[in-house]
């Protein structure tokens, strides 16, 4: 017959129960927070974020307390750096700190309370499609290169295809009437719609690419995988071309204008979330709000009452 078990721990329990594993150096801290990391299978690109953040801080991290995080922070908004800057780093030590305060390798939470500083939100800048048939048109399309890269900016305008995205995709993740993204910055896949005029290019380009050295759907000229840099390359090598002022040619603004173009055309708010792989609704509103006078415009010129009165 089992003895019934007393309510309050000994000493040794209560001891097992509560204890620390504390951490006594940064080393052994980033140690523990990396490999943590490496199990959520974490993007490379994620990882050289962290390791950047915290190299930048130049000082100790591990023993900090939340007088030495606000005294941190000072120091930054003294030394001019811009609130991007400064949230980006709080960021990373944020998810440190957070790690080890669950994983009771430090006993308090130093940004248990430290809260991240406010941004202004700045105006989403977009090509206007004068400049986007501008950039189209200096692809020389007597080439593979030109093809591809024509190719490419078609995808972006089309769909609002995030960089890392689109240089992820293979080519057997061509199917029909959509393109299944599996590099996604959420993690999660998902199928993305594209137009009978993007499929009619991608089947043309699929047939002048070949067989290659890489399953990935875009190669370079010795038939390996392109990569991210190269796409930026390409991007900065068409906007010279284009004397394009006032606006970065970049594949976010590619992302911004496909955006732009989608609302004005009278694409849907929730659409639009979808394609562009937003988890929230909140960054999809910043377009829709932008553009709310054309989106007034239109109704004006759609409204049903137009068909009654």
């Amino acid at each position: 017959m089992s003895r019934k078990r007393r309510t309050l721990l000994s000493e040794d329990e209560l001891k097992l129960a509560t204890e620390f594993t504390y951490v006594t150096s940064d080393q052994e801290a980033f140690d523990l927070f990396f490999e943590e990391c490496l199990l959520k299978s974490l993007r490379p690109h994620t990882l050289k974020y962290y390791r950047e953040q915290f190299n930048a801080i130049k000082r100790p991290i591990v023993t900090m307390t939340a007088r030495d995080v606000k005294s941190l922070i000072k120091e930054m908004q003294d030394n001019g750096l811009k609130v991007t800057t400064i949230n980006s780093r709080l960021r990373a030590i944020r998810s440190l700190f957070n790690f080890l305060h669950k994983n009771k390798h430090i006993k308090t939470n130093p940004m248990a309370n430290i809260k991240l500083l406010k941004e202004r939100k700045k105006a989403v800048k977009s090509l206007s499609d004068k400049q986007v048939k501008a950039l189209f048109d200096l692809c020389n399309k007597r080439t593979f290169v030109g093809v591809r890269d024509y190719t490419i900016l078609m995808l972006f305008i089309d769909t609002g295809i995030r960089l890392n995205e689109l240089a992820g995709i293979q080519v057997a993740d061509v199917q029909g009437e959509s393109i299944l993204i599996r590099q996604t910055k959420t993690y999660f896949e998902r199928l993305l719609p594209i137009s009978k005029k993007m499929q009619e290019q991608l089947d043309i380009y699929i047939r002048i690419r070949g067989k290659a050295n890489t399953e990935k759907l875009f190669i370079n000229q010795d038939g390996d995988e392109l990569k991210p840099r190269s796409v930026q390359n390409r991007l900065a090598h068409y906007a010279k071309r284009s004397r394009i002022e006032g606006v970065r040619v970049s594949c976010h603004t590619l992302r911004h204008t496909y955006a732009r173009m989608f609302i004005q055309s009278g694409g849907s708010a929730f659409h639009l979330q979808t394609t562009l792989g937003h988890t929230s609704m909140e960054i999809t509103k910043r377009y829709v709000n932008l553009f709310a006078k054309d989106i007034a415009d239109s109704h004006k010129k759609h409204s049903p009452l137009n068909k009654i009165f």
